[in-house]
């Protein structure tokens, strides 16, 4: 196949070709050499690559090339192609790729729509500047297509032409979180346009394929050496002791102090926990932390740490996906991924554009047929590496850390029950069973205060756990107005012996027993009562009405004259039943 940008036909757009150079790509990668004369052939795409492959300059080049070969302008309001990323970092990466190629292309216009911004200012933007090529994620542009008017510069009605759908890390936009929203806003898109879905681990659903508008795409799959991993990436993993788990990570660390690091953790919790630890451990290294909860600071912290020359990242799997954050050497799996595809992804943070990159998997002796499970899964080899040595003693300085702030030693139970129930919904149960872990081992290797209480110690034993000697109402928190509010609540507490916000159950009253004859009296009085409710004729109310009824029936079967009828209704002269 000829990778040349000079084999194209038709040749790329002056302007187009302008912004290739400014990636210094002298000929095409193997993903782009596949996708780009498809889709420039109108063809709906299905590409699976592997990560750092040069997928994102794959559809964005076709769809330019497209715009500025149209027969006619494209008009100010008028949204050419759509690209829909599952996460806001992913897709500012996205826009800021575009950006690049757009210095050379002044006519074409480009608006990112993601959350942490009001919806209001989206909406004015597009109202002011318009937007050829929208990138966003599905969450906020679900929003922005039900709050826009029918009239006006709505984006729905901007969106009636368009031409080309993106949906970059496919497989991920068709799970459970995004399948409600994603059809949404295919219900608002023509039915006629070309379709691109772009992963590293792609989905062969049919359903799912002809759900998002393709009906015989091109499939194009590049890999590199048969696995699903890049070439110059090393596969590692370690078996460690579930106390020793986080001295591992620290001595690690130690040794890494000059790379780029990124840690992952399962939970939002861990995060936020484990970045305040090794901040307290190893205070001479640069930690940073993201996590979806963390909304607005993300992007600033995401930022920050693609300048850093050496530094750690802690995340959870929001940063798994797509996002190229330049020269990372390691990534670290401390706690294992939620699927086999999401082992791939994390790994794609590291060795991109064909640079070298390791990765670590920390696993439990008790998880060690993980490793078999990958290699069948997703055909990576994991080669097994030894624990440094010697390890640091850190269960006291991770306790006395705790000590000077209550709130991290309440983040630190949260993060350890979070990461029980991880464990419980692993999607791979097979390998990951609860049974098998030695929670009061692992509790030591969070460096607890003491055991949280949760269900699950009913039925798995904690009896390794060391509980840390000391009076729990002492530990305050840093915040000042929490330690405030908190010694009101303590003292009312002393004085009362109730903690104040603490609900007090309401006493059921006492169960008396009552007698068998009392019970069928009740419930003959309430059957009375009953039929006194519905009407029924035995009441003495409706004697009268009763007495009408049998009349007319003796009538009507001739048992009494016309006389007589007439008589007890006072129809007749004589006066009636009532004179």
């Amino acid at each position: 196949m000829d990778e040349s940008w000079e084999c194209l036909f038709p040749l790329l757009h002056p302007a187009v070709a302008a912004g290739v150079k400014e990636f210094n790509f002298p000929k095409m990668t193997a993903v782009q050499a596949a996708c780009v004369p498809n889709m420039l052939s109108h063809y709906d795409v299905v590409a699976e690559a592997v990560t750092g492959s040069g997928k994102t300059l794959a559809f964005l080049i076709p769809t330019l090339q497209m715009i500025l070969r149209r027969e006619y302008p494209i008009k100010k309001y008028e949204v050419y192609a759509m690209i829909l990323s599952p996460s806001r970092e992913l897709a500012s990466q996205i826009h800021g790729v575009l950006q690049v190629l757009l210095k050379h292309c002044k006519k074409v216009s480009s608006l990112l729509l993601v959350g942490g911004g009001a919806v209001s200012e989206d909406v004015a933007k597009f109202e002011s500047n318009g937007g050829h090529i929208i990138v966003g994620t599905p969450g906020r542009i679900e929003d922005i297509f039900n709050r826009c008017e029918s009239g006006g510069t709505s984006l729905r009605l901007a969106c009636r032409a368009l031409e080309i759908l993106i949906l970059d890390e496919a497989d991920k936009l068709f799970e459970v979180g995004f399948t409600e929203t994603i059809s949404t806003i295919l219900a608002y898109l023509p039915k006629q346009r070309r379709t691109g879905l772009f992963s590293a681990t792609q989905t062969s659903d049919k359903v799912k394929l002809i759900r998002a508008g393709l009906r015989n795409p091109c499939r194009i799959g590049v890999m590199q050496s048969s696995t699903a991993t890049p070439s110059t990436l090393s596969n590692y993993y370690m078996l460690c002791e579930p106390d020793k788990k986080m001295s591992i990570l620290v001595a690690l660390l130690k040794e890494m102090k000059n790379k780029k690091v990124m840690v992952f953790f399962a939970s939002c919790a861990a995060v936020d926990y484990f970045k305040a630890i090794l901040t307290g451990l190893l205070p001479k290294m640069k930690f940073l932390s993201t996590h979806r909860k963390m909304k607005s600071r993300r992007e600033k912290v995401f930022e920050q740490f693609k300048k850093l020359k050496s530094g750690v990242l802690i995340c959870t799997d929001l940063m798994e996906r797509g996002v190229d954050i330049p020269s990372v050497d390691w990534v670290i799996q401390f706690d294992p991924p939620s699927c086999a595809q999401s082992y791939v992804h994390r790994c794609g943070r590291t060795a991109r554009c064909g640079l070298s990159g390791s990765t670590l998997l920390m696993l439990l002796p008790e998880e060690e047929g993980y490793v078999k499970f990958i290699q069948l899964n997703q055909n990576v080899e994991l080669e097994e590496i030894n624990k440094p040595k010697p390890l640091p003693d850190i269960l006291l300085k991770m306790r006395k850390i705790q000590l000077k702030d209550r709130a991290l030693m309440e983040k630190g139970a949260q993060a350890f029950v979070s990461f029980v129930k991880f464990y419980i919904n692993h999607q791979c149960n097979v390998l990951f069973k609860l049974k098998n872990i030695n929670l009061g081992l692992l509790a030591m290797g969070y460096g607890l205060i003491r055991m949280p209480k949760m269900p699950e110690l009913k039925y798995h034993s904690a009896e390794d756990f060391s509980p840390y000697q000391i009076d729990f109402n002492d530990i305050p928190y840093k915040n000042k107005e929490r330690e405030k509010s908190r010694q009101a609540k303590l003292k009312t507490c002393k004085e009362t012996g109730k903690w104040p916000t603490k609900k007090i159950a309401k006493k059921k009253p006492e169960r008396t027993t009552i007698p068998w004859s009392k019970k069928k009296e009740a419930k003959e009085k309430k059957q009375k009562n009953k039929s006194k409710k519905s009407g029924g004729y035995e009441n003495q109310e409706n004697e009268d009405l009763n007495e009408d009824y049998k009349m007319c029936m003796k009538y009507k079967k001739r048992k009494v004259s016309d006389e007589e009828i007439e008589k007890f209704f006072g129809c007749g002269s004589d006066g009636g039943k009532n004179a």
